[in-house]
């Protein structure tokens, strides 16, 4: 491990959907700081996500402070890091959604935010999808955006200094 990763604070939980990795970030956040503070990306486009939002609300206790903000993420980032406190964004899957689909430079904004997560001394937790494992998207689209997403995590997996997958619940540590 390189002088960088071993100042680095971030860490990086990946696993499918509903494997149990935002649960896992929330626990690793429990443990870190007693200030809590996520970082939602979603933005409510249609009734099933406002739903899926308001359910998110519920779940969380009144000791986390909620910021939402679906696009200008390293903003966010920069804005609401502290020593006293650990920032878990939820997720990134749905911020590279966001970009796309307000036809914003994904690659620049990725970039930008692995900048970030190399000088950062905060803590932070980022939640990610993994979405290589399953079935080929049948559509162009799909396809492209899978692939920009698998670039986005290995970018970012190799920005921070620790990275957990999740399957079933279970954490395995993969660095």
């Amino acid at each position: 491990m390189n002088q960088a990763h071993e100042k680095c604070l971030v860490h990086l939980v990946l696993g499918g959907a509903r494997s149990g990795k935002t649960a896992f970030g929330m626990r690793l956040a429990e443990e870190a700081a007693r200030e809590k503070w996520m970082i939602a990306t979603a933005e409510p486009f249609d009734d099933e996500m406002k739903a899926r939002i308001e359910q998110h609300r519920q779940e969380r206790d009144h000791s986390w402070r909620i910021v939402e903000e679906p696009v200008d993420l390293v903003e966010a980032l920069q804005s609401y890091a502290t020593d006293e406190r650990v920032l878990v964004v939820d997720c990134l899957t749905i911020w590279l959604n966001n970009l796309v689909i307000h036809n914003i430079e994904a690659k620049a904004r990725i970039a930008q935010l692995c900048e970030f997560i190399k000088r950062s001394t905060n803590k932070i937790i980022l939640i990610s999808n993994e979405l290589g494992m399953g079935l080929a998207p049948e559509t162009p689209l799909g396809r492209s955006f899978r692939d920009l997403h698998g670039k986005m995590n290995q970018d970012i997996a190799h920005a921070c200094g620790k990275v957990t997958f999740v399957a079933a619940g279970l954490p395995i540590a993969l660095k």
